[in-house]
């Protein structure tokens, strides 16, 4: 999580735009008449003329709620949301129970709920009624470890973690597979199941794609499991995001190779410092050699990608899909070419990084695949085109093949050539890859989500405080509330080259003092987009993720705790629908086929300004979601409903 600082009085582009806008309204029509938004003039949704409200009554009618300091989940009037799938719950009822005082094993904690819920999927069953039973994936992104164990940090270097601890913290992460069932009271809870399964740090995994001329067939784990997606054959996608942190030294000689530059893990490694009780990552690499950057053999090059899981089969192995390249992966949004080509959308989650696309050489035919789960797509995902995102001041984007011998990357002359690249290294060093094609670095790109009928494809940036050069897509400087930004591909094709594009909505306050900081959003304002997922009807959901360090502060003070919003993308309108207690982010949404439940995580409840917990005063930040007697916060998942049964929205 980034920290943030007010916005500096930096001259920008946009600013000759908006620096005359003294109401929200004017500055909406000063944006519009940019050209970014003028690319997409001809296209349903695009912002700036004065537009009734009847679209998004349509869309949806329930009655916004305000912001909230609250330590506790508010959704409207006439919504329930009710506790479903907590840190340290059994996955199938059954196992081991979450001790409050986190005592719990390691072995226990292979058998419970992971930390930092986020990403996730609902999956119908084959012969159940999909709206009362399913399957529900969720990811597990990283620990707390301080929240983690009953001592907290202890023992702090020069002493070594112990491997108890390490065992325990590589089993909060990964996935979680549970089955749920609704009653007839509407009410869901977790159920025993043959299906249930944790899928961790340690778990056998299969590699395929181009980098396994690089880095082999197999592994073990996924971590740092941020947001999600998935396939048409019904298998879920976990993407590996902040997994730098689980590898280091002590090895002061170490020196990083070539692949470990391009990524940047020359910055963490021994380079990291010992800050009080600030210490740096996970320490795996105390007990685990695999984790150690100065082992010749050592694993970082096997993290950081695309996971395929086939939830319906409970033996089946997961794979890291390299084709769809190596960074810090948010979520996996895939559709389906009209040819039949998939096509994957992705960014990567960090300042100054960028958006990709992959697409597969093979097609997806459903009436050619009876088989269910993974086998079915089996190779879909493994050869293609990976390209990268390069957005124009005119409103116009190329997407720029990586792939050696285009765009100024250089091929590999010979087995030691370091500079030049490969099939595999394109896989591998896909952030220098994209660099050298003169892609445009955006504003930590987050969730990426595609209108169900329009095609239009939605990517959240959430801040990027370090931004000091701006550009069309990115025309804040210090941008600390962040924007969301559509395009639509040329031909209204998935697979195209070329696309059109504008800003959708700034984050921020609307009064805020500067111009260039208001919001443009028609209703309810926020900060710091992130989570972003249409649902079947076409309501375009926003999740927010502002760091603790800001919330309450000024230039934050009026936006509360961070929350979920509806929005209509015709109209640029948004309506609050729920916040959350203190210190947490808001993330991941999945519905039942009947839209009447709707599934979303909370995640780091408790989280302090700092980042950093106090393991004497656990419940210092927020008591969510058990109360004074639960002993900590915990991440969890929330069922939410209408209590008339009417679908979520109405």
């Amino acid at each position: 999580m980034q920290s943030q600082k007010n916005p500096e009085q930096t001259p920008q582009p946009l600013r000759d735009l908006i620096a005359s806008a003294v109401s929200r309204r004017s500055f909406i029509h000063a944006v519009a008449g940019s050209a970014a938004f003028a690319a997409l003039s001809d296209l349903p949704g695009t912002l700036g003329a004065d537009k009734s409200d009847a679209r998004t009554d349509d869309l949806f009618r329930f009655k916004g709620i305000p912001p909230s300091s609250s330590d506790t989940v508010v959704v409207p009037e006439g919504y329930v949301a009710e506790v479903l799938y907590r840190w340290g719950d059994p996955i199938d009822g059954q196992s081991p129970a979450f001790k409050k005082d986190a005592s719990n094993s390691a072995a226990d904690q292979e058998l419970q709920a992971g930390m930092g819920h986020d990403g996730m999927e609902f999956f119908a069953i084959p012969g159940e009624d999909p709206n009362r039973r399913g399957l529900l994936a969720v990811n597990h992104e990283y620990t707390d470890q301080i929240l983690l164990f009953p001592d907290g940090l202890a023992p702090l270097p020069p002493d070594p973690m112990p491997k108890e601890k390490v065992r325990k913290s590589m089993a909060s992460h990964g996935v979680s597979i549970v089955e749920i069932e609704r009653n007839d009271k509407g009410s869901w809870s977790v159920v025993p199941s043959k299906r249930a399964r944790r899928i961790t740090a340690d778990t056998p995994v299969r590699v395929s794609g181009p980098a396994i001329d690089k880095v082999g067939t197999s592994t073990r784990g996924t971590v740092n499991n941020c947001a999600a997606g998935r396939t048409p054959w019904q298998t879920y996608l976990t993407c590996e995001e902040n997994f730098q942190g689980i590898f280091g030294t002590n090895d002061t000689t170490f020196q990083p190779s070539t692949s470990q530059k391009a990524y940047g893990l020359d910055r963490f490694g021994f380079f990291y410092k010992i800050d009080g009780n600030k210490v740096p990552g996970y320490r795996w690499w105390e007990q685990e050699p695999r984790f150690d950057l100065s082992r010749s053999d050592n694993d970082s090059e096997r993290f950081g990608y695309v996971v395929e899981i086939d939830p319906l089969d409970p033996t089946s192995v997961p794979v890291k899909r390299t084709a769809l390249g190596r960074f810090r992966h948010e979520n996996a949004e895939l559709t389906v070419a009209p040819d039949g080509r998939v096509v994957v959308y992705m960014g990567d989650d960090e300042m100054d990084q960028y958006v990709y696309k992959f697409v597969s050489e093979g097609k997806w035919n459903p009436n050619a695949n009876q088989v269910q789960g993974a086998r079915i797509g089996d190779g879909i995902l493994d050869r293609g085109k990976l390209y990268v995102a390069r957005f124009d001041a005119d409103g116009t984007g190329r997407w720029l093949e990586l792939a050696p011998g285009l765009n100024g990357i250089p091929t590999k002359q010979t087995k030691d050539d370091s500079h030049g690249f490969d099939a595999a290294e394109i896989c591998t060093r896909t952030r220098e890859a994209a660099k050298i094609a003169n892609a445009t670095p955006m504003d930590r790109p987050e969730w990426i989500s595609i209108h169900p009928t329009s095609r239009e494809v939605y990517v959240s940036l959430t801040n990027n405080k370090s931004r000091h050069a701006t550009d069309a897509a990115n025309p804040r400087a210090n941008n600390v509330y962040g924007h969301i930004v559509r395009w639509k591909e040329d031909n209204n094709d998935p697979t195209a080259e070329s696309f059109r594009w504008q800003v959708f909505l700034f984050g921020g306050n609307p009064t805020h003092e500067d111009p260039a900081y208001r919001s443009n959003a028609q209703g309810d304002f926020f900060a710091c987009p992130d989570g972003l997922k249409f649902d079947p009807s076409g309501i375009l959901w926003i999740q927010t993720d502002m760091s603790s360090s800001v919330i309450g502060k000024p230039g934050f003070a009026d936006i509360g705790h961070n929350m979920m919003l509806a929005a209509d993308p015709s109209t640029g309108t948004t309506r609050r629908f729920l916040t959350g207690p203190r210190g947490c982010e808001i993330t991941g949404m999945a519905m039942t086929p009947d839209r009447k439940t709707m599934f979303v995580n909370i995640q780091h409840p408790g989280e302090p300004a700092d980042d950093l917990s106090d393991p004497a005063e656990p419940m210092k930040v927020s008591q969510w979601p058990d109360g004074p007697d639960g002993g900590r916060p915990r991440s969890a998942t929330v069922v939410i409903r209408k209590l008339d049964g009417g679908t979520i929205g109405s």
